[in-house]
């Protein structure tokens, strides 16, 4: 379900930025595990449950291989717990890079999600006035991504078709993805001048020209607005005012939860949460009407 998509693309494009600027700047430990918690939740329900599992995998190997090399090159902090090299690989390091990988895993994922939402045609419909040029090349940039694999694939199929690389040779491997980045680069090239070609001669960029679109700012879009602006707002107050603020050298802060921050950290937890809140509602809801659908002709048939 893709339920959050048809939010209006500015709450998309906000709420994108939000979350992203929390995650990079703040570097808390609850608001980490928060935007962990919350991109892999939204991630899993705006893709396949095969390519979920399998990107997690891949980014398991990645978070461990920087997590560990940041104590090998970093040597900050004062708990040393052994000596590698000559140098101290202490404890300060070790959790520092494991909140650097957490970081990092948390922005893939949500760009990744946010890829699925943010489609190209909603790209330019918020920057196509103001940035015209960059935006569309960003939108072709975000179009080509899906179309590239896609014609990977029917490239090989072809050449398989065709009898060529069929065994399993490495040189046949090799050749086969030449032939393929061959073909794949002429393609996209090709692509991308028809693109630009049928966008100017549609006037695209030019000023005074008017633009059709199909996105209308909705009650729900203003709430959902005034929503996360309410919890962004209220998480950038609680930072300055120093609820999220967290040193990990020389020595890690004490983490602790008192009533006084409850709240903080519920209202954290709330905008991180929130896409994969409003798919399971709409879930349901769908269930829910499903039901109906299906009872009802059953219904009809006891009145008869």
């Amino acid at each position: 379900m893709r339920s959050f998509a048809s939010f209006h693309p500015i709450i998309l494009f906000l709420y994108y930025v939000f979350v992203v600027i929390i995650t990079v700047f703040m570097m808390h430990p609850f608001i980490l595990v928060c935007s962990v918690i919350g991109s892999l939740s939204f991630y899993y329900m705006v893709t396949k449950r095969t390519q979920f599992w399998r990107d997690i995998g891949f980014y398991i190997l990645v978070f461990l291989l920087i997590a560990i090399t940041n104590p090998i090159f970093v040597h900050k902090g004062e708990t040393i717990l052994f000596f590698y090299n000559d140098h101290p690989v202490t404890f300060e390091a070790i959790m520092y890079g494991i909140v650097i990988a957490t970081m990092l895993i948390a922005i893939i994922f949500w760009s990744k999600a946010y890829s699925y939402m943010m489609t190209s045609d909603k790209f330019v419909y918020l920057f196509g006035k103001t940035i015209p040029k960059l935006s569309l090349v960003l939108s072709m940039a975000l179009k080509f991504i899906p179309l590239f694999k896609a014609q990977i694939k029917k490239v090989n199929a072809t050449q398989r078709t065709l009898g060529l690389y069929t065994s399993d040779s490495m040189t046949d491997r090799i050749l086969s993805g030449i032939r393929t980045f061959n073909s794949i680069l002429t393609w996209s090239l090709e692509n991308a001048i028809h693109q630009a070609d049928a966008m100017k001669a549609r006037g695209y960029g030019l000023k005074g020209r008017t633009n059709f679109s199909i996105f209308t700012f909705q009650k729900r879009d203003g709430l959902a607005l005034v929503f996360i602006l309410v919890l962004f707002l209220v998480t950038m107050i609680a930072y300055i005012n120093g609820t999220f603020q967290f040193f990990y050298y020389p020595l890690i802060d004490n983490f602790t939860v008192s009533k006084e921050n409850m709240v903080q950290l519920i209202i954290v937890f709330l905008l991180f949460v929130f896409p994969f809140i409003y798919e399971v509602k709409e879930h349901i809801q769908w269930k829910l009407l499903q039901s109906k659908m299906s009872a009802s002709p059953i219904q009809m048939q006891m009145k008869k």
